[in-house]
């Protein structure tokens, strides 16, 4: 194997898992680093600054960061991070003063934005300060898009969106709310140097089955109805309340429902328990709320009598596999079941709707109707139109949306310069030691025995009666500190230095996991097999020397790596040092500053 070569960002990015799982690429460890010392303005300025939506974030999240985390592979559960987002923005106090001001002034382009929701807003904070004329187009008579109108008030207080979404739009720019873009064609004639799509996916899917029009009264969509609870256009349904589909929209309604006078409200589902889509922590939320989650049912019609839904009869069925492990969904030959109920709640998925983008205006669409969208820069086939969020590649979640909104705003930016949108900026990040002593560090190297902490909720009995008494009290300062001691620090990365070593192993000796080994060099996958423990986790990459004075090389198995600095503590020459590995991805207002990688 060829010597790794730790100057290229992926190498070390990768490493922090968490971080390289982030669509966003948050420097995970360092805010709960600064979370731990009680900086928490200092922690959600680097969310701010990566994320947009800290607090909104810090309750919302899909969170694929946590599934990534090194702590994961010692124990059952990873750390909270999302959560720990959310104790930034709770504790941050006023940060108004750092965050940027309005453009002195403008530099001449003019940009539209179409939806109001986390990829336009993305957009909009990172070209503002630019100087650039932005013009803000939704329907809803309130910015935040799916923010505000689709997730319930007791996951996500209001105060939390008008802050975040507030800190946005008073950069300044033109906030066209309650107005509808009927025509792309019609916006490119109105001389825009760039048009951003953020518009969502706006469209519920329906079912299509026996009983569905003679039902339709008391049967609904599930994402309209969350935006018609949102809006105060509803505030009231039956007591027995049916929830098709198994997604986080599913779970939304369910819990929404029991809030507004469902007293039976069950959640059915297709597919198997373990088969669904919402998260594990949405499914759990739900049945705490004793709300019973049936599966393996498919709806066949939705019954009613003398005009009004009765109920909704399901075919049982069971999964089957064939050789390839592929699902299928049979029926069992068990008879029909009949589940009464008084409403339905349809949450089967979303569709996008682009009935206002004509089609002779230069902009491709696919098989499925979706824009041609390239997923690096975000240009449609019509180099003034850009997509991002559900409007671009399906319903997925807020930290993508956002992701999609700074790559969105690089391309806008290099686009309105004239300059190649596929020359995408590199980021910044520095390699900087850590060590303040012999064997001190100025980090906290000490491994936390404890568990996950468990968020405090509040009392079931209160939090039913308001649809927008927040659950979820958050950690205290106290829980805070001691989840934040969970973090493995594994953006404090272990740096060789093959010209100091000599080979005495007492590294390899001291390893808690075995991860450090002295050995002859060879093809990586015979090499990973006669390591000290076997590194059979070929997505995370070997770290190898260049050849030692006895010809062997250092192969160091990142994937188990604990970072907790022994081998550094124990080396008596200083081969392995503690050096915090820092990664800022490049947005629009500083694409062109190159990268830094120091020692010191």
């Amino acid at each position: 194997m060829q010597p790794t070569d730790i100057r290229n960002p992926d190498y070390f990015h990768k490493v922090v898992d968490c971080q390289w799982a982030c669509p966003a690429h948050t420097p995970v460890p360092e805010y709960i680093r600064m979370i731990s010392a009680g900086r928490y303005a200092d922690a959600y300025m680097v969310n701010w600054k990566s994320n947009v939506f800290p607090g909104i974030l810090g309750r919302t999240c899909d969170r694929p960061c946590e599934p990534a985390c090194r702590r994961g592979r010692v124990e059952d559960e990873p750390v909270a991070i999302c959560r720990l987002k959310r104790v930034a923005a709770d504790y941050k106090g006023d940060i108004k003063r750092r965050l940027p001001l309005p453009a002195a002034q403008r530099n001449g382009k003019r940009v539209a934005l179409i939806g109001a929701g986390p990829a336009s807003l993305t957009v909009a904070r990172d070209l503002a300060p630019l100087g650039y004329e932005l013009v803000l187009f939704d329907s809803d008579p309130r910015a935040g898009g799916m923010i505000r109108s689709q997730i319930p008030k007791f996951r996500l207080p209001e105060a939390v969106i008008d802050e975040e979404v507030g800190y946005i739009t008073e950069l300044g720019m033109e906030m066209r709310l309650g107005q509808r873009v009927d025509s792309l064609k019609a916006l490119l004639s109105d001389g825009y140097d760039a048009i951003f799509v953020g518009s969502g996916a706006p469209r519920g899917r329906d079912l299509d089955i026996p009983g569905r029009q003679e039902g339709a009264a008391n049967i609904h969509i599930g994402i309209d109805w969350l935006s018609s609870v949102s809006f105060g256009h509803i505030d009231k349904i039956g007591k027995r309340v049916i929830v098709l589909g198994g997604g986080n929209t599913a779970m939304d309604c369910c819990r929404s429902a029991r809030r507004l006078g469902g007293e039976d409200v069950k959640v059915i589902v297709r597919s198997g328990f373990e088969e669904m889509k919402a998260s594990p922590w949405e499914k759990e939320d739900a049945m705490h709320e004793d709300i019973p989650i049936i599966n393996f049912l498919v709806p066949k019609e939705f019954v009613h009598s003398e005009g009004r839904l009765t109920g909704v009869l399901f075919e049982k069925v069971k999964a089957e596999y064939d050789d390839k492990k592929r699902r299928k969904l049979v029926p069992t030959g068990e008879p029909d079941e009949l589940v009464p109920c008084d409403d339905v709640l349809v949450a089967v998925g979303q569709e996008n709707a682009f009935p206002w983008i004509e089609r002779d205006i230069g902009l491709e669409f696919d098989r499925w109707n979706m824009p041609v969208v390239n997923e690096t820069t975000m240009q449609s086939t019509n180099p003034k139109v850009f997509f991002g969020g559900d409007a671009a590649f399906g319903p997925k979640n807020i930290i993508w949306a956002v992701a999609h909104g700074h790559e969105a705003a690089v391309s806008i930016h290099k686009a309105c310069n004239g300059e190649d949108v596929r020359d995408r900026p590199p980021p910044n990040f520095s390699l900087v030691s850590q060590k303040m002593g012999i064997h001190e560090w100025s980090y906290d190297n000490d491994v936390s025995n404890d568990l996950r902490f468990r968020v405090p909720l509040k009392e079931k009995a209160v939090a039913l009666r308001d649809i927008k008494q927040e659950v979820e009290l958050g950690f205290d300062a106290t829980l805070a500190f001691k989840e934040a001691q969970r973090c493995l620090n594994c953006d404090v990365q272990t740096v060789f230095t093959e010209t100091l070593c000599i080979e005495c192993d007492a590294c390899v000796d001291i390893c808690p996991v075995d991860c450090i080994n002295f050995t002859e060099n060879g093809e990586e996958s015979e090499l990973r097999e006669r390591l000290i423990a076997p590194a059979r986790n070929v997505t995370q990459d070997l770290y190898v020397s260049g050849p030692l004075k006895t010809q062997r090389v250092m192969v160091k198995d990142e994937d188990v790596c604990l970072h907790c600095g022994l081998c550094a503590e124990r080396c008596p020459t200083g081969a392995w040092d503690m050096q915090r590995f820092l990664l800022e991805m490049a947005h629009a207002a500083n694409g062109q500053a190159g990268h830094t990688c120091s020692k010191h």
